[in-house]
C-alpha cells in the first residue's frame, strides 16, 4: 500500500489524511463543489473534483470515485463512515479495479450491513434480540400489522444504513404512514437505498456498543465498550469509553456476542456491534456497523490503539497480534454540530467567524473546519469532535467542563451550550454512580434552559472563474477565485484566513437578520435553508398550531415545519424539490 484515496469528506477525511502521513502513505482527496476549499482538501497530498454539488452526484457516485482512484495512481481506498462505507457494490468495485479495499469483505458488508440479515446472524450466534421483522417491510401497512401484533412503540429502521439516518419511532398507529415515508426518504438520500425493517422499540434504554477489530486469520478482539446514550433524533451527541456502570456479566455478554457475530460473518477490519441495555439490565442486539465509527477516538484514547492505522494493517492481511486490550482511564467525545439546541437542535449551516478551540491536559480535537470556512447545507452538521480523557470518569468530566468553557465558535449556532450543561447534569454526571440518561432523555427529560442562539446567515459561495494555462506544453483549464482574474469582483479585497477565495458573507453574534427571523403574524417562514421534500397541507386547508405544513431536508435530516398558529393556508407557493433559503415565506395562515 502506497497511496490511499479517501472516499469521504469533513473531519473523518482529515483524520485519515493524518493517519496516512503517520504511516508514510500518500493521500488522495475527492470533493464536491461545496467542499472546494475544505480543510481535508488542502491537507491531502492530492485532491480531485467529483464535479457535482449533492451526495448523489459526488460521494455516492461509485464510477466517479473509482475513476479518480485509477487516474491518481492510488492503490487503496478508505471509505470513512457514511456515504459508501457500508456499500458492498463499492467494495467490489474497488477490488475489481485492482485496488485494496480498507474495510470488511463485501460478503460481510452484505450480511451485516443489511440489518435484517444481521439479526439472523446475531440469532445464530446466540446474541439476545428484541422482536423484529425477518425481512424489509413492503410498506406502511406491514408496519401497522407488526405494531398491532407486538405493541407500540415500534422502530422503523433503514436496512442499509446507520448513524440514525432513516430511523423513526412510531408511538401510535396514526403516526406510522408519515414516519415510514420519512424513513424511506432519509434512507434513500443518505445511503441510496430506502428499504426499511421494523422492530419492537425498547423505551428508555441505554445504547452500548463494542469497538471490534478482526483479521483475516480468524482473530477478533474487542478494543473497548462505549456508551452512546445521549442522542437527539436517534443520532449520537456524546459518547464515552469504556461504557460506565456495567456489571462484569453484562460486559462479558457484550464481548462474547460481538466476537461470535463477527466470526460467523467472516468479518475483517474495524466494526462496531451495537446493543440496547434495558432499564432492567437486559441486553438486546441492535445492529453491526461495518465501518469505522464517528466515536472511535474514545476507544483509541483508553487503549492507545490507532484504529485507522490498524485498518491499514488488516487490509494488507496482517494478523492482529494481540488480545483484548485493557482500558486505561476514561474518555468522552462531544460532537460539535452546527445546530441550535434552543430550537430543537435545528441545523444551522453558515460560515465560521471565530474559532478558538481548547487545549491542555487530556484534550484532543478532531476538526473538519477552521476559521473562515463554510459549513454547507447539503451535508451533515458535524464541525468537529472534542475528545477529553482523564484517569477516571470524574476527572474526564472535570476536564470536559473546562475544555467546553474554553471552546469558542462564532458565526453560527452550535451545540456547545448543550454540552456545557449536560456535563454538570446529575443524570449524566452520575455522582451517585447511577447513570440516568437513555436514548430519548434529551427529548423527554433534559430540562436545562437553552435560549435560542443568533441564527447564522447562509454564506454565499465565492465566485469562480475558469482560465486556460499551459504547463510543460500541456493546455489545462483551471478554476480560480474570481478575485484573482478580477480584483473588483464581489468579495474582492484581502484574502480570508484560509488564504484562498474571497471572504464569505458572515453572520455575527449580535443581532439577527431577516434570514434568521421566526414565523410571526400570519406569515410562516422557513427557519433554515433546505429542500422541500413533502407538502403536508394544501392551499385553503384549515390547520391548527403544531400541524405540519411542509417538511424540509437539510444537513441530511428531515425537519417538519409546523404552523405557528391556527389559520387557513394561503399563498402556498413552494413545491417538492424546491430549495428555500432561511427566512423564505412558505405560506400565510389567515384567520
Amino acid at each position: 500500500m502506497r497511496k490511499v484515496l479517501i472516499a469521504n469528506r469533513g473531519e473523518i477525511a482529515v483524520r485519515i489524511v493524518r493517519a496516512c502521513r503517520d504511516a508514510g502513505l500518500g493521500s488522495v482527496a475527492v470533493y464536491a463543489e461545496p467542499d472546494l476549499d475544505a480543510l481535508y482538501v488542502t491537507m491531502a497530498d492530492e485532491a480531485y473534483s467529483l464535479a457535482g454539488t449533492t451526495s448523489q452526484q459526488t460521494y455516492l457516485d461509485i464510477d466517479k470515485i473509482i475513476k479518480v482512484a485509477i487516474e491518481s495512481d492510488a492503490d487503496a481506498v478508505h471509505p470513512g463512515y457514511g456515504f459508501l462505507a457500508e456499500n458492498a457494490d463499492f467494495a467490489r468495485a474497488v477490488s475489481n479495479a485492482g485496488l485494496t479495499w480498507i474495510g470488511p469483505p463485501p460478503q460481510a458488508i452484505e450480511a451485516l450491513g443489511d440489518k435484517v440479515q444481521a439479526r439472523r446472524i446475531a440469532r445464530e450466534a446466540g446474541a439476545p434480540l428484541t422482536p423484529g421483522t425477518q425481512d424489509p417491510v413492503s410498506g406502511a401497512d406491514e408496519v401497522l400489522e407488526f405494531g398491532r401484533e407486538h405493541g407500540f412503540p415500534v422502530a422503523i429502521k433503514a436496512a442499509f444504513g446507520g448513524g440514525g439516518r432513516g430511523l423513526k419511532v412510531a408511538w401510535r398507529e396514526e403516526e406510522v404512514t408519515d414516519l415510514y415515508e420519512s424513513a424511506v426518504r432519509e434512507a434513500t438520500a443518505a445511503f441510496g437505498r430506502g428499504e426499511c425493517f421494523v422492530e419492537r422499540y425498547l423505551d428508555r434504554p441505554r445504547h452500548v456498543e463494542t469497538q471490534c477489530l478482526a483479521d483475516a486469520h480468524g482473530g477478533v478482539v474487542v478494543i473497548s465498550t462505549r456508551d452512546c446514550s445521549l442522542q437527539r433524533r436517534h443520532q449520537k451527541l456524546v459518547e464515552e469509553a469504556p461504557a460506565p456502570f456495567l456489571s462484569a456479566a453484562q460486559t462479558e455478554a457484550l464481548y462474547s456476542s460481538s466476537k461470535a457475530i463477527l466470526r460467523l460473518a467472516g468479518y475483517v477490519g474495524a466494526g462496531t456491534c451495537e446493543f440496547l441495555v434495558g432499564q432492567d439490565g437486559a441486553i438486546s442486539f441492535l445492529e453491526v456497523n461495518t465501518r469505522l465509527q464517528v466515536e472511535h477516538p474514545v476507544s483509541e484514547e483508553v487503549t492507545g490503539i490507532d484504529l485507522v492505522r490498524e485498518m491499514f494493517r488488516l487490509a494488507e492481511g496482517e494478523p492482529l497480534g494481540y488480545g483484548d486490550p485493557p482500558a486505561r482511564g476514561h474518555s468522552i467525545e462531544f460532537r460539535i454540530n452546527a445546530e441550535d439546541p434552543g430550537r430543537n437542535f435545528l441545523p444551522a449551516p453558515g460560515t465560521i467567524t471565530a474559532w478558538n478551540p481548547p487545549s491542555g491536559p487530556g484534550v484532543r480535537l478532531d476538526a473538519g473546519y477552521a476559521n473562515g470556512m463554510t459549513v454547507p447545507q447539503v451535508f451533515d452538521s458535524l464541525i468537529a469532535k472534542l475528545i477529553v480523557t482523564g484517569a477516571s470518569r470524574a476527572e474526564a468530566l472535570q476536564r470536559a467542563a473546562r475544555a467546553l468553557a474554553e471552546f469558542e465558535i462564532g458565526g453560527m449556532p452550535t451545540v456547545l451550550p448543550f454540552h456545557r450543561a449536560v456535563v454538570r447534569d446529575p443524570a449524566f454526571a452520575a455522582p451517585d454512580g447511577v447513570l440516568r440518561v437513555h436514548t430519548r432523555w434529551i427529548e423527554t427529560e433534559f430540562s436545562a434552559e437553552m435560549p435560542p442562539q443568533d441564527p447564522a446567515e447562509v454564506a454565499e459561495a465565492p465566485e469562480r472563474d475558469k482560465i486556460t494555462v499551459e504547463v510543460g506544453g500541456k493546455r489545462l483549464e483551471v478554476v480560480v477565485p474570481a478575485t484573482i482574474t478580477n480584483p473588483r469582483a464581489p468579495g474582492g479585497g484581502p484574502r480570508g484566513a484560509r488564504g484562498g477565495g474571497s471572504p464569505r458573507k458572515r453572520g455575527g453574534q449580535g443581532g439577527s437578520s431577516p434570514r434568521g427571523q421566526q414565523s410571526t403574524s400570519n406569515t410562516l417562514v422557513s427557519p433554515m435553508q433546505g429542500t422541500i421534500v413533502k407538502i403536508a397541507a394544501s392551499e385553503g386547508q384549515r390547520v391548527s398550531a403544531g400541524d405540519v405544513v411542509v417538511v424540509l431536508e437539510a444537513m441530511k435530516m428531515e425537519q417538519p415545519l409546523t404552523a405557528h398558529k391556527d389559520g387557513t393556508v394561503t399563498g402556498l407557493s413552494v413545491e417538492v424539490g424546491q430549495t428555500v433559503t432561511s427566512g423564505a415565506t412558505i405560506c400565510r395562515l389567515e384567520d
